[in-house]
C-alpha cells in the first residue's frame, strides 16, 4: 500500500487545439481552445480560451492570435506561462502548484530538450516533481484499458496537431510513432480543397464546420451538402459555394491515407507475440479525430481487425492521467523519481 499523497496532484494534456487540467479533489477545472489574443500596443493579454477562438479571422492588426504550444512543443514559452498563470488564476487556484506532483502528457514526437522546457513552465509555477508522459499511453488507460496486464494493445490517438500510434503491454508503451497528421490537417486540407475546386477562401473555422458537420471516411445513408461562404479569390467580393459529403469524404481519405501507411510501419515492427494479442484485441481510437464519421469502420475494412472508439475519446488523455495518479502516487513512495528529480534540479542550477 502506498500513503495518501499531501502535496497537491495537477495534470495537463497541453494539446494543439485544446488544454485540459485537472486537479485531485476538484476533478477537470479547464477545458477550452489553446489559444490567446494579445493587444500589440498594449503588451497585454485580451482574450484566452473559447473567448480567443470566437475572435479567429475576426481581428484587426492591432490583435495577434497565439497557440503557445504547437504539436505538443512549446512555440512561445512566455505565452505558455502566461497561459497556466490566467487558467489557475482565474480559477483562485495559484496556491495549487506550490510543491505540486505534476503530470504532463505530449506526444510521442517531443525530443528530450522539449520535454525539459515543458518541465522548465511547470517548476516556474512552483511544481516539486514533474513527469512527462505521452499522450497516447495517458490515452490508453483513459480508454480503460488496463496497461500494466502483458498483453498488447493498438492504440491510434488522432488528436489536433499530431496523430500518436502505439502498440502498450506490460506497464508501458513497446512501440510508438507520430506524425504531423491530424485534425488542424484536415481543416487545413478542406481549406485548400475549397479554394482550387471553387475559387473560395474560406477560413480555418468554416473549414472545421465543414469536417463535423458532413465529412465522413465511409458513404453513410442520407449523405448531405453544406452551404459555405467566403471570398471569391478573383474578384474578392463574398461568395457562397455547396459542398457535398462526398467531396469532402475524399479529402479526409487522403488524409487519413497517411495515418494509415504509418499504423502499417507500426505493425510491421510489432514483435509477433504481441502482434497476435493484437488480432485478437483489435484497435482503440482516441482523440478528436476519432469522431470523424465511420472512422472505426474505416479502419476495420483496412486491417480486419476489430475496431473501436473509446467512450469518450476526447478527453481520454486527461481521464487517464487522472487514473495514473495512483500509480505516481506508488511510485514517489518506492523512490522511483528520486534520482531522475535531483539530475534534473542539478541541470537546473548550472
Amino acid at each position: 500500500m502506498y500513503i495518501e499523497n499531501k502535496r497537491p496532484f495537477i495534470s495537463l494534456d497541453l494539446g494543439t487545439s485544446n488544454i485540459l487540467a485537472y486537479v485531485s479533489g476538484q476533478g477537470i477545472v479547464y477545458n477550452q481552445p489553446s489559444l490567446m489574443a494579445y493587444d500589440i500596443n498594449q503588451n497585454k493579454l485580451v482574450a484566452i480560451g473559447q473567448e480567443a477562438y470566437e475572435m479567429i479571422g475576426k481581428t484587426n492588426d492591432n490583435i495577434r492570435m497565439v497557440t503557445p504550444l504547437v504539436d505538443g512543443v512549446i512555440a512561445d514559452l512566455d505565452a505558455a506561462k502566461d497561459l497556466l498563470e490566467h487558467i489557475f488564476d482565474r480559477l483562485k487556484m495559484m496556491n495549487f502548484w506550490k510543491n505540486s506532483v505534476v503530470v504532463l502528457a505530449c506526444p510521442s514526437g517531443v525530443t528530450e530538450l522539449e520535454r525539459d522546457a515543458l518541465k522548465m513552465v511547470a517548476r516556474d509555477m512552483g511544481a516539486d516533481l514533474v513527469v512527462v508522459e505521452e499522450e497516447v499511453k495517458m490515452s490508453a488507460i483513459g480508454a480503460g484499458v488496463n496497461i500494466e496486464l502483458p498483453l498488447g494493445h493498438l492504440i491510434i490517438d488522432i488528436g489536433g496537431g499530431t496523430t500518436d500510434i502505439a502498440i502498450i503491454s506490460a506497464g508501458d508503451i513497446v512501440l510508438s510513432k507520430s506524425i504531423k497528421v491530424a485534425g488542424n490537417y484536415f481543416n487545413e486540407e478542406i481549406l485548400k480543397f475549397v479554394r482550387a475546386e471553387y475559387n473560395i477562401a474560406v477560413g480555418i473555422k468554416t473549414a472545421e464546420n465543414v469536417k463535423k458537420n458532413i465529412g465522413s471516411l465511409v458513404k453513410y445513408p442520407n449523405e448531405r451538402s453544406m452551404q459555405i461562404y467566403g471570398r471569391d479569390i478573383v474578384s474578392g467580393l463574398p461568395k457562397e459555394a455547396t459542398v457535398n459529403s462526398e467531396e469532402i469524404r475524399n479529402v479526409l481519405l487522403g488524409a487519413f491515407g497517411r495515418i494509415t501507411d504509418l499504423v502499417i510501419e507500426v505493425m510491421e515492427n510489432t514483435p509477433p507475440e504481441l502482434a497476435g494479442d493484437i488480432l485478437k484485441q483489435g484497435i482503440i481510437l482516441c482523440g478528436g479525430g476519432a469522431l470523424v464519421r465511420n472512422a472505426d469502420k474505416y479502419f476495420h475494412d483496412i486491417f480486419q481487425l476489430p475496431t473501436k472508439i473509446a467512450a469518450d475519446p476526447l478527453n481520454c488523455v486527461i481521464e487517464g492521467t487522472k487514473a495514473y495518479e495512483k500509480i505516481i502516487l506508488k511510485r514517489i513512495e518506492e523512490g522511483f523519481y528520486k534520482g531522475t528529480q535531483e539530475t534534473f534540479l542539478q541541470t537546473l542550477k548550472k
